[in-house]
């Protein structure tokens, strides 16, 4: 048995000050400057602003990435180790890390679903499907088991692009240079970057409909949990792809669960339920601590 509180000596990077500088002024900058869009747009367009400024917003942090690596010049195959672009030491538990968390994800959704409902957080109406044939009016539940069967298996593939541009910015290159602080520190900090690194979007509406700015310090809270557990994967392989797919798998699966088990008539509490929500911390915080804090095989 190994402690695994103790990552993988690679994975324990010291940054420059510098460095950290850079990355989060080219960070924060580009999401700022690709959520241009969004507070200018007409109230009629707001939801496309918001699209737009998503997309540009999940490539700052790899922008970040590349304006470190143009500033140090660093050996590209040493880079591209240390960033977890590889599957690390041992690949084959990398990928089988991946595979796993393509599969647990939508587990895990589902489970926040089911206990949101549980609490009165989240009416759901599977029965009658009112929430699906909002969009699809004809649908049978056949249909909508095919179509939520076919979300679940190809969306993290469609998401992972912008899953990774976020990815490899946060887990790949920050979280091991705040290694040094240890890895509850380091989780934490990064968790908290990523969840501020957000605010125009969550200002925008994107997580929590009508709260404004008050939204941001609940999705930073979100962001902490699940930061933590894709920060996990990350120093557990020593690679950022476990990490992207996890992040690409909530994104994609979690919008189609939603839509399946929502009932049109009662909408679900944001803030209460579902995975950005209270009981999404519970869950996803729980799930964080177990992985941090137990003693695992190696």
């Amino acid at each position: 048995m190994t402690n695994l509180e103790s990552p993988p000596p690679r994975q324990v990077i010291q940054a420059r000050p510098a460095d950290l500088l850079v990355f989060l002024a080219v960070a924060f900058g580009g999401a700022w400057l690709a959520a241009i869009p969004l507070w200018t747009a007409a109230p009629n367009a707001r939801g496309s602003a918001l699209q737009m400024t998503l997309v540009g917003m999940q490539l700052s942090p790899t922008l970040a990435v590349l304006a470190v690596w143009l500033l140090r010049r660093n050996n590209a195959r040493e880079w591209a180790r240390d960033t977890g672009l590889t599957f690390g030491g041992r690949p084959g538990r990398a990928l089988g890390v991946t595979a796993l968390t393509w599969i647990a994800v939508p587990v895990v959704v589902a489970a926040t679903i089911a206990i949101s409902a549980l609490v009165g957080a989240f009416p759901t109406d599977l029965a009658g499907l009112s929430g699906y044939r909002r969009l699809f009016p004809q649908s049978t539940h056949g249909f909508a088991a095919t179509g939520l069967a076919i979300s679940l298996v190809v969306y993290p593939v469609l998401y992972a692009f912008g899953a990774f541009g976020e990815e490899w910015g946060w887990r790949g290159w920050l979280l091991p240079r705040l290694m040094p602080l240890g890895q509850g520190k380091a989780l934490l900090l990064s968790g908290v970057i990523w969840g501020v690194w957000h605010a125009p979007l969550t200002a925008g509406g994107l997580h929590y409909p009508g709260l404004g700015w008050s939204g941001v310090p609940l999705f930073t809270v979100s962001c902490v949990a699940i930061g933590s557990v894709l920060g996990w994967l990350r120093l557990r392989t020593a690679s950022v792809w476990p990490a992207v797919i996890g992040h690409a798998a909530v994104n994609g699966t979690m919008p189609a669960l939603y839509l399946v088990a929502s009932d049109a008539r009662h909408p679900a509490d944001p803030v209460l339920g579902g995975v950005f929500g209270v009981v999404g911390w519970v869950v996803i915080g729980g799930i964080a601590l177990l992985l941090t804090t137990r003693r695992w095989n190696r």
